[in-house]
């Protein structure tokens, strides 16, 4: 009977592949397929930060929306529940109402927290202060816009409409562009 087992090669024939192949398992890692993975982690997060940076300014903004919104709720719902005038506004260092609205905002009754540092709050032009009556409806001839503008991110900028009859909205993108509009499609500006 001929061998047709190549020149020194046990006969036995073994199942486990340990025994089989002991250095190929105990291997790790090797340097090029280290530097590969480094690389392509790399590559990723380099795509990846830019996009990250912007989302966080959309929640930077979309919280100020959010917390705008139910000021105005509080305000407008105690006016209407007390039958008496709740007011928003900024309040100067001498006590009276102010229109930098970027900086604190103020609830009171009329009986007679802090914007991020850069970004501009404005309400209406020059208007000092928002004052829902007892009837929920606010003071004043004609709608109003609180703009909220991140510094150095103007495409983010959002909006609430405050009507007449007290109630209010909140801008979106209407269109698609990533930038918001009115009801009207008017762009958010904050010039």
């Amino acid at each position: 009977m001929l061998n047709t087992q190549p020149y020194g090669k046990n006969t036995k024939s073994t199942s486990n592949p340990l025994t089989r192949y002991p250095a190929k398992l105990c291997q790790g890692m090797t340097l090029i397929e280290l530097m590969l993975s480094i690389g392509i982690t790399s590559i990723l997060t380099t795509l990846a930060l830019p996009n990250f940076n912007d989302f966080i300014v959309q929640l930077r903004v979309d919280n100020e929306i959010s917390r705008l919104s139910r000021l105005l709720l509080t305000a407008r719902y105690h006016a209407i529940s007390s039958d008496t005038n709740v007011i928003i506004c900024p309040i100067a260092s001498n006590g009276a109402c102010s229109s930098n609205w970027h900086e604190e905002l103020s609830v009171f009754i009329d009986s007679n927290g802090p914007i991020k540092s850069g970004d501009v709050l404005t309400y209406a032009k020059n208007r000092t202060k928002i004052t829902y009556q007892p009837t929920g409806h606010l003071f004043g001839l004609s709608n109003g816009t609180l703009r909220y503008c991140p510094k150095g991110y103007q495409d983010k900028s959002r909006a609430i409409v405050v009507a007449r009859s007290g109630r209010f909205y909140a801008t979106t993108d209407n269109n698609h562009d990533g930038k918001d509009e009115t009801r009207s499609n008017q762009l958010i500006k904050c010039d």
